[in-house]
């Protein structure tokens, strides 16, 4: 068990740092691990050369780590700020279909995805992220394949924000701001022009144009 005096400033310069209670103080530092089975409450930083474990994590600054943050609760009196784009949540993907970052995906059965191939497509799910310059910034439901399983592999699908999509403007042309919805091209999406059935198909809204062609554009991905 160890406790600190919360009024005193820590700073550990080496190795890592191991307690079997609570840290109470003003800035906990390490160039290794930070390791509690309690509390570790900052009032100011909590860095740490490779990550933070801990059951509970409170500062009113920062929290940094080049590796993880593991935590059973965490509190933060700011904002959270995430440098990348979407948020995506890894669904299965059977393991002899090939589907690359930007292919639009469809449900299939037993909850599997696989990509578009046909348009208006109500079972769309959303856009595999991690094409072009944008990179997941939240990606839910991060586990293992099950045993029972191994036919598959598990791939982040952008749900909501900006994600690159495979897009195919031979069916028209596509402006900044147009829905889109699946096409009948392998894994691409397409303008959508039929509003009627367009309704519980649209992956979201084009943020850049293409006039022709085949391409990788952004998308605002928010499917209905």
């Amino acid at each position: 068990m160890a406790q600190f005096d919360e009024d005193i400033v820590h700073s550990f310069g080496l190795g890592s740092i191991e307690v079997n209670g609570t840290v109470n103080t003003r800035h906990v530092s390490a160039k290794g691990n930070i390791s509690a089975l309690g509390n570790v409450n900052a009032g100011d930083n909590v860095n740490a050369g490779n990550m933070v474990n801990t059951t509970h994590v409170s500062a009113t600054g920062n929290i940094s780590a080049l590796g993880n943050v593991n935590a059973g609760n965490m509190n933060v009196t700011g904002d959270i700020l995430l440098q990348n784009a979407d948020c995506a949540e890894d669904f299965n993907i059977a393991d002899d279909i090939f589907a690359e970052p930007g292919s639009v995906m469809v449900l299939g059965e037993e909850g599997a995805l696989f990509p578009c191939n046909s348009a208006y497509d109500k079972r769309v799910a959303g856009v595999i992220s991690g094409a072009g310059g944008y990179k997941p910034g939240i990606v839910l439901d991060r586990q293992q394949t099950e045993p029972l399983q191994v036919n598959y592999k598990r791939l982040p699908i952008a749900l909501l924000g900006k994600v690159f999509c495979r897009v195919d403007a031979q069916h028209a042309a596509i402006e900044v701001g147009d829905l889109l919805t699946t096409s009948p091209t392998l894994g691409h999406a397409m303008k959508a022009t039929d509003r009627e059935n367009a309704f519980g198909a649209v992956i979201g809204k084009a943020l850049a144009p293409l006039d022709r062609g085949r391409g990788l554009i952004p998308v605002l991905v928010a499917p209905r």
